[in-house]
This record gives structure tokens, sequence and C-alpha cells, in this order.
């Protein structure tokens, strides 16, 4: 590979990860579209329609054969059975949140969420940190104990997304490239699609019904919208982690939860008194020590290249 050739990946790379984190950066604001749509009506719509349009997406572009490799592996099919779970459970948070005026704090669960990965990484994986994660770990950990204390509230909204979506990575890793990103999305969506009937099922015979249809075209068009929103920015991102190392997407992933704190704070006026402005700054401070082990860490990497090429 030229070294044109690894510039030019490394460029689409960048451009597909930080188009994933731009579009869940907005995800809140196409959600709040939605009203009078409930969060488990839309999650329910979100599994189906995702469905749909994976299996538009394996026709085009060929990955039946793929496709059907994967099914004949009953280990791989239990591992997405738990992704699809996994995600599922981060879906339903994240809207739950959304629709309930709590935006700033699925923000600070996609703030911490790296940190999550980190630890996951020692207690699942038995890999061996650097100084600089632990001290990240620890601010944060101070953090969330500043946010339950002063604040007065357990961030339950914050852990579960980023606990959910931190283990789902993980099996991500663990699936690693033996499942493609639209087979995998596929194979989640279908295992879901029992609670997601069953959830429509519910709401269809709570006072105020299922909303599809029932508030306009409009309305109806943005709902169905639901699976090409969820399916995108998760094809893109695996699309960009294929092309660039974690550094680089440790780096950008913050997109997403800062453009959702600004959501919260400066577009829906969400409070933040001052104790859970202290929560938020030690988050921070977390993540600047975070991302200055990352650069460090990047730089040793180059310099020992660098000196065995000599």
């Amino acid at each position: 590979m030229t070294p044109e050739t690894t510039r030019a990946t490394r460029t689409a790379g960048v451009a597909y990860a930080g188009a994933a984190y731009l579009l869940w950066g907005v995800l809140p604001l196409y959600f709040l579209l939605l009203a009078p749509t409930g969060p488990w009506e839309v999650v329910a719509w979100r599994v189906l329609l995702s469905f749909v349009f994976c299996l538009l997406l394996l026709t085009v572009t060929r990955g039946w054969a793929a496709f059907r490799a994967i099914l004949r592996q009953p280990r791989l099919l239990g591992w997405t059975a738990l992704a699809g779970l996994l995600i599922y459970v981060n879906w339903q948070v994240f809207l739950i949140g959304t629709l309930s005026d709590n935006v700033i704090e699925t923000s600070l669960g996609y703030f911490i969420n790296p940190i999550t990965t980190v630890l996951l990484g020692v207690f699942v994986l038995k890999e061996r940190i650097r100084r600089l994660q632990w001290a990240a770990i620890a601010i944060a950990a101070i953090a969330v104990v500043v946010i339950i204390v002063a604040y007065r509230s357990f961030p339950w909204i914050a852990l579960s997304l980023t606990a959910s979506f931190g283990i789902y990575g993980l099996i991500k890793k663990k699936i690693g490239p033996a499942v493609d990103a639209v087979s995998g999305l596929t194979l989640e969506s279908f295992w879901l699609i029992p609670i997601a009937v069953a959830q429509l099922i519910v709401v269809s015979m709570t006072p105020a019904g299922i909303t599809m249809g029932a508030n306009g075209g409009v309305h109806a068009l943005l709902l169905a919208f639901a699976g090409v929103a969820t399916a995108v920015p998760l094809l893109l991102f695996a699309a960009g982690t294929r092309r660039i190392n974690l550094t680089v997407i440790g780096m950008i992933q913050f997109i997403t939860p800062v453009m959702q704190f600004l959501i919260g704070a400066v577009v829906l006026h969400e409070p933040m008194p001052p104790e859970r402005w202290a929560g938020f700054i030690l988050v921070w401070i977390a993540i600047a020590v975070f991302l200055v082990d990352l650069l460090l860490a990047g730089r040793r990497g180059r310099r020992i290249a660098a000196t065995e090429l000599v």
C-alpha cells in the first residue's frame, strides 16, 4: 500500500467516523420532532424499520452470501443476539432520556463511555492500562459521586447508556471481522423483532394508541425515517473504524456528547445548577487526562516505529 493510498484511507476513515458522530449528535433534535410519539413506540419502529432497511442494503450490496455464511455459525448468531439486546437497551434508555427532558444526562453517558471502555478492557480482557488512564477513571468516578451526592440525583440514564454501549462495543470487538457491518445490524435488528412487536401491541392498548399515520403525512414520514436514521450512523461508524486506529476514534468520538450537551443546555434550556456543573467539569477534566494519555501513547508508538525502521 502506497503512502498516498494510506493517507486516502485514513482521510476516508475520519470522514466516515466523523459523519457518524455528527449524526448521533443531532439525533435528539430528530427524535423530539416525532412528538407525540413516545419512546416505546419510537424504539419499536426503529427496530422494525432498521431491519427492513438492512434487508434492502444486503440486496443492493449483494451481501446475502456473507449473511448466509454467518447463519451457519451458531456462535456468531449467539453473539449477535446478545449485541442486539444491548443496543436495544441503549436505544430505549436514550429515547426515554431524550423525550423526558434529560438530553444533558444522555450526553454525560457518552462523555464517560471511553473511560467505561477502558475499564471493561481491564476487568474483562485483562488488559494493562497506564497511570494516566487510572487517573482519568478515578476523576470520572469522583464526578459520578458528586452528581449523586451534591445534585441528589442518581444518573441512571447516563450509567445505563455507557454500560450498554460499552459492552456492545466489547462484543463487536469479540466478533471482529467475522461479521460485516450490514449483516451484523440485520441480525441484531432481527432478534429484536419480537420485542418491537410486543411494544407496539402494548402501546396500541394505551389511551394514546399507536401514532404512526395518526398525526398527518409529515409526521408519518419522519417516523418512517427512523430506520435510516438508526442504521446509517452505525454503518458509517463501522466503515470508519476499519480505516483508522482507535487513537483517532478516541479523539473524535467526543463530537456526539458535546453536541448533545449543547442541545440540552442551549437549545432545550435544561437545568444546569452549580452542583451539576461541578460533576460535568470533573468529567471534562477526566476526558482531558484521557486524551493527553492517548496523544502521549500515540507519540511513543510512532517513535518506536521510526526507531525500528532505522
